[in-house]
């Protein structure tokens, strides 16, 4: 089934304990993005101490009823410019609670080559993400088979990655180009 709209927006605030996400692309491209970005190659940064936004504030809300949100990206280096913009959000993302790690795998076997971008709500529900090359997303779809694959796909990535603060300490200069 094609999730679009309503169906999706109840999909992703009706989950109970968990939503978790598998980020595999170096480039997202979304329309409402295209005026950050140009900001952001320009030299403009959001401050970490006081940005604010409605994504922020639902982190905020989630974790105040226990509810848990977080994603593993993973990346190669030199990271994308994309990537780089993507990393200024991530670390005010953090702080309001989203559980963001990377999975760098630069110099090291990439153990979830052929993984696809997907969301997996409270260990049952999948979300398969489809794009196109460029990074445009072209639809959404529920699994509606065994969710499994998904678990272990899961698994592997909180393994291997580390928390995103982490990585960026350790990899500080991938943050600019």
């Amino acid at each position: 089934m094609l999730l679009d709209g309503d169906a999706w927006k109840s999909l992703m605030q009706g989950f109970q304990n968990e939503a978790w996400r598998l980020e595999t692309l170096p480039v997202y491209r979304s329309p409402s993005e295209d005026g950050n970005i140009r900001d952001f190659l320009a030299g403009q940064r959001v401050d970490p101490e006081t940005y604010s936004s409605a994504y922020t504030e639902g982190l905020r809300v989630l974790t105040a009823e226990g509810k848990m949100k977080g994603r593993v990206h993973v990346v190669t280096r030199p990271l994308t410019s994309y990537l780089q913009f993507e990393f200024m959000y991530y670390g005010v993302h953090s702080r309001a609670g989203d559980d963001i790690r990377i999975l760098d795998v630069t110099d090291r076997p990439h153990l979830l080559d052929g993984a696809p971008d997907f969301w997996l709500l409270d260990r049952s529900t999948v979300v398969l993400m489809h794009y196109a090359e460029d990074g445009t997303q072209t639809g959404r779809e529920l699994h509606e088979g065994d969710p499994a694959p998904f678990l272990e796909y899961q698994r592997v990535a909180v393994a291997e990655s580390v928390p995103f603060r982490e990585y960026v300490q350790r990899w500080p200069s991938s943050l600019t180009s």
